[in-house]
């Protein structure tokens, strides 16, 4: 049995795993927040926490199915949880994840790429490239190097958002304060053409959670790490309490710059936030790296459920002596593909690809995820399935 301190590093490592990745590309940047939270007014304040809120039941219920089942890659997930349903279901979660796939790491690229060409003038194509080579060979680890390694990054995330974010929402409080006063009186941020009713903030909160529920795929790997059911809802416990407060945090930086019309001209929002406030010199590089790290932790956790999934999927049918000479170059082709694959959708740059491709993603996910799931649990609770089949 592990201790109590090794139960809750895998519990608070899971957490963060859900952080690294929620913390990606559009994240980072501001532009998802922007779209899907501060777009439409006063909401703004309290529907970011409703949308953990619904990813964290969501992911501690597939966590749970993970952990009684021991399912290694989420086809096996999915086979087992849709039941009957399976041959559909099953394989329209294929098609969601690699939708998923192709998106979220496309925009980690892409973001990366934005960042790092904002930052240092070097061409977009070529800032592609450099954050590629680093979320090819960081997905390349194990699923417990990537946990552990996932703990730390969120630590220098937290941390350097604490010490970016504080003193400049300090420093911009007036700005802050001017914006949401303006908010409440019905005004509606720069470029926004939302109603700015509560409806429509609430329906697109809900669709932010449901397209980063279709990452149960790549948490059903860790589960398998869990010593009782119990650290399925402890993990996402800690993982709501990490990402409420930082994309709060966030999303009250970011009223600084909401009514600034300069804010169009820039696709980086947070960076402008960052050279707006006090020690720019240093803290706007601050929060390019920060942008940076984010975007390579949240594609490589994408790729790596991918590469997991493939991987185990080859290994079925054959022997422990083949499996093990085979996974090494098996999971560099793997990753090598899908690396390249999200590449090149981040030519189309990144703006696009958050407005058009996670609005798309969050329909499938709720028709391919969070519908069966509720049907599923109907059933549960009624009692005609149990949770565990094995």
């Amino acid at each position: 049995m592990k201790s109590n301190a090794g139960s809750f590093q895998v519990a608070l490592g899971v957490g963060f795993v859900w952080f690294t990745s929620q913390f990606g590309g559009g994240f980072a940047s501001g532009t998802q927040l922007y779209q899907y939270f501060i777009n439409f007014g006063i909401w703004c304040l309290l529907t970011p926490a409703i949308a953990q809120v619904f990813q964290a039941f969501f992911q501690w219920y597939a966590l749970r199915f993970a952990y009684e089942n021991k399912t290694a890659n989420y086809r096996d997930f999915c086979d087992l949880f849709y039941g009957r349903t399976h041959v559909v279901f099953s394989n329209l979660y294929e098609v969601v994840y690699l939708m998923l796939i192709l998106l979220a790491p496309s925009i980690a690229f892409a973001t990366g790429g934005s960042t790092l060409n904002e930052l240092t003038g070097i061409p977009y194509l070529l800032c592609t490239v450099i954050v590629g080579i680093f979320i090819f060979a960081v997905a390349l680890m194990n699923t417990d190097m990537i946990r552990k390694a996932a703990t730390v990054v969120s630590y220098i995330l937290i941390i350097g958002v604490l010490c970016v974010f504080l003193p400049n929402i300090i420093a911009q409080w007036g700005n802050i304060m001017d914006s949401i006063r303006q908010m409440s009186g019905g005004t509606l941020p720069v470029g926004s053409a939302e109603s700015g009713g509560f409806g429509s903030a609430l329906w697109n909160c809900l669709l932010y959670g449901a397209y980063h529920v279709a990452s149960i795929g790549l948490y059903v790997q860790h589960a398998q790490k869990f010593e009782s059911k119990k650290q399925c809802i402890t993990s996402m416990v800690y993982g709501f309490i990490i990402n409420t407060v930082v994309i709060t945090l966030v999303a009250v930086g970011l009223l600084a710059v909401a009514m600034d019309p300069e804010l169009p001209n820039y696709s980086v929002y947070t960076l402008l936030f960052a050279q707006r406030g006090i020690a720019s010199a240093v803290l706007a590089p601050v929060v390019s790296l920060l942008i940076i790290l984010g975007s390579v932790f949240s594609g490589v956790n994408m790729i790596t459920g991918f590469v997991n999934r493939v991987v185990t999927g080859l290994e079925k049918n054959e022997t422990q002596e083949t499996s093990e000479k085979k996974r090494k170059p098996r999971t560099i082709v793997t990753a090598l593909l899908c690396t390249l694959a999200t590449f090149s959708i981040a030519q189309f740059g990144l703006l696009p690809l958050v407005r058009k491709g996670y609005s798309y993603l969050g329909f499938a996910c709720i028709a391919v995820i969070v519908v069966p799931f509720l049907v599923r649990m109907a059933l549960e609770l009624t009692g005609k399935v149990k949770n565990k089949v094995r």
